[in-house]
């Protein structure tokens, strides 16, 4: 739900159609990678950018903006190829063939082969997100192991036993994975597929030194996601309306505590957070694009006195609506 976050990649997608996932090469050999060769395919309703980097034999990186509820992807069940996914910004969920999900928020991690995910759907509950993956083919790479990673003595057979052959891992956003891709995001062109190279390696390196302690991600049915998913366009359909955990749980005949935890997992909040937040998001809107008085507003995102809306936004925007208005006006961002 940041809303700059999401203005920025509309300027960086604006020439993009609708209904295209746009794919960039750069430095790409033919065969360089299975798992972005003729055996794969994307689409979606919105619409994203791949930038992919042949970086290495075996090793391919796509940085990939998305703007779209979800984006479907069909391509070979690679049992020795790791897939590392790394979520910049927005939120990111893959409902696996197996019929599970998992879920990234931003700066999380996670580590799946690409038999996991063949003819998978990526979903975005915040609408938009920015990651860098890296596809690693284990078994070119060990045909052809860069110096550096021979003389540390890398066996990747040993990372397909520990990473291919094992549910999804996931890590949480930290320092560390910081330390790793921030470098990484917003470089020039030219000294992309040098710091390419650079990290790829590093990761490999970090991956065969890791000690157990990653945690198996988090899997929810995909019966779950679908019902929380109703509740979510219920609960931002009606903004004038509000309805208990409890109501919603007998409605949609899910308990309580699975509905709660489900909801956090797909788009980062628990449920009271999030709806204060969209709220919020949704009363700026009115106050850039409409003269509405700040009364009816308040009343129109659900909240039954002027004060208590006003306590809220100054809690989400850090700022009274009437200070909004007034900035945005200066701003040229009013309407007419």
């Amino acid at each position: 739900m940041r809303q700059d976050e999401r203005s920025c990649l509309e300027a960086a997608l604006a020439d993009v159609p609708l209904g295209t996932l746009q794919m960039e090469r750069h430095g790409a050999q033919e065969g360089s990678s299975a798992s972005l060769s003729h055996h794969f395919h994307a689409s979606t309703e919105g619409k994203g950018r791949l930038e992919v980097y042949h970086v290495c034999p075996g090793v391919t990186a796509v940085f990939a903006s998305y703007l779209a509820d979800r984006a479907a992807f069909r391509h070979d069940a690679l049992e020795t190829v790791l897939e590392i996914d790394h979520c910049r910004t927005g939120r990111i969920g893959w409902n696996m063939r197996d019929g599970r999900a998992v879920y990234l928020g931003a700066g999380d991690l996670c580590l799946h082969s690409m038999a996991c995910c063949c003819g998978s759907v990526m979903t975005f509950p915040t609408g938009y997100s920015t990651a860098l993956s890296f596809t690693v083919d284990l078994a070119r790479l060990g045909e052809d192991l860069p110096p550096a990673l021979r003389a540390a003595g890398l066996d990747p057979r040993s990372l397909v036993e520990r990473f291919c052959k094992a549910p999804p891992l996931a890590f949480p956003a930290g320092a560390a994975l910081d330390c790793v891709f921030s470098p990484l995001y917003g470089l020039p062109e030219e000294l992309r597929a040098p710091y390419l190279q650079l990290k790829a390696q590093e990761l490999l390196l970090c991956l065969s030194r890791l000690q157990p302690g990653g945690r198996e991600a988090a899997q929810y049915f995909s019966q779950q996601i679908e019902r929380v998913r109703e509740i979510h366009d219920l609960l931002t359909g009606h903004l004038d309306r509000r309805y208990t955990i409890e109501a919603l749980s007998k409605r949609y005949l899910i308990n309580t505590s699975s509905l709660k935890e489900v909801f956090k997992a797909v788009y980062g909040l628990p449920i009271a957070t999030y709806m204060k937040e969209y709220r919020v998001h949704r009363a700026m809107e009115l106050l850039r694009e409409t003269d509405m008085i700040i009364a009816d507003i308040a009343a129109q995102v659900g909240y039954e006195s002027q004060g208590k809306f006003t306590n809220a936004f100054k809690d989400v925007a850090h700022m009274l609506p009437t200070e909004y208005r007034k900035q945005c006006r200066v701003s040229g961002a009013g309407p007419g």
